[in-house]
């Protein structure tokens, strides 16, 4: 018999960051981390248990992929089974609709649905904690995509990471027109892999312990922001919190610097913006992409200033978006 489920999560965007790795196998984070998810764009990953299978089938966007090549899926899908006590193979069919234009990752939402699907396909009757726990082990941001709208996910404390897991601040429903305007500059890959970039950083930037202590300052601010709709407060904590992220890497030996001319671009052309009157803020993951931060009212104001911009190669917005959920 052929058991399968298929799910539906969004990707979400870090407003306090994380940055850094307590363990690196069970991706605990050095800090706590808040974002907001994102209703856009999308990965639905269907998962069917086949006995008869002699070993995993794994297709993204309708290709079929290497398993050897991509072992963290297959590591991820032996967790579940151990999880589960079922043995069996599976086939995972995943479609992304996170477009590498879009200048967000994939890799949240796909582990997202991936550990919703496969947990339900396998038998597990995960609550959405447990889930986030589970996602996280495919990647930390997946964690947060298992809960819509503003999420936190906690650092944790314990060595097996039980404590490590990420809950729903606000959920998506909550009525604030706040918008994320994605201003891409590149889409090419990334020089150094943001597992390289945390572990240079952690290891031997001197501000990198001033980061960790000024983190949970940050989140309490952020959640304050959040709850009293304060949207100047919040943007104010955001942006400060990213600038400060990337100065822990640019203090690394050897220098970890996504910032290209474009990202410096579109710094100064918020900052303009804010001092002739339009509110926006932005944030910076491991990247050279910029997300802008404003209100509903603001949005096209701050799309057409973006689109003026040689630098930028497109725009896309975002609203507040839902959690992952089980479809058909």
């Amino acid at each position: 018999m052929i058991n399968h489920s298929k799910a539906r999560a969004y990707t979400n965007i870090a407003l306090i960051k994380y940055w850094g790795k307590r363990d690196e196998s069970l991706i605990l984070p050095m800090n706590s981390s808040l974002s907001m998810t994102l209703d856009r764009y999308f990965t639905e990953t269907e998962v069917s248990v086949d006995p008869i299978l002699s070993n995993d089938q794994i297709l993204i966007d309708q290709n079929t992929i290497d398993v050897i090549s991509h072992h963290n899926l297959v590591r991820f899908l032996n967790l579940i089974r151990e999880m589960s006590g079922n043995p069996y193979f599976a086939k995972v069919e995943s479609i992304n609709r996170v477009p590498t234009a879009a200048g967000f990752a994939s890799s949240a939402s796909g582990y997202a649905a991936l550990a919703l699907a496969a947990s339900s396909a396998y038998g597990l009757k995960l609550t959405p904690k447990e889930l986030s726990i589970l996602a996280r082990r495919g990647s930390g941001s997946a964690s947060r995509s298992i809960f819509g709208g503003f999420v936190l996910w906690h650092r944790g404390q314990l060595i097996n990471g039980e404590d490590s897991y990420s809950e729903s601040l606000i959920d998506e429903v909550y009525e604030w027109p706040i918008e994320v305007i994605s201003a891409v500059v590149s889409t090419d890959k990334k020089s150094i892999s943001s597992r390289m970039g945390m572990k240079q950083t952690v290891e031997t930037s001197p501000l990198y312990k001033g980061w960790l202590e000024s983190v949970d300052s940050d989140i309490m601010r952020a959640i304050h922001a959040i709850k009293a709709k304060d949207f100047t407060s919040l943007g104010e904590v955001v942006e400060h919190n990213a600038l400060k992220m990337h100065a822990t890497m640019m203090s690394a030996w050897p220098s970890v610097i996504y910032f290209t001319s474009g990202t410096l671009e579109i710094i100064n052309l918020v900052q303009r913006m804010r001092q002739e009157g339009i509110e926006a803020y932005f944030t910076i993951d491991a990247g050279p992409n910029v997300k802008i931060l404003c209100q509903k009212s603001d949005t096209g104001k701050v799309k057409n200033a973006l689109i003026q911009l040689s630098a930028v190669q497109s725009v896309e917005i975002c609203s507040l978006g839902k959690g992952a959920s089980l479809i058909e």
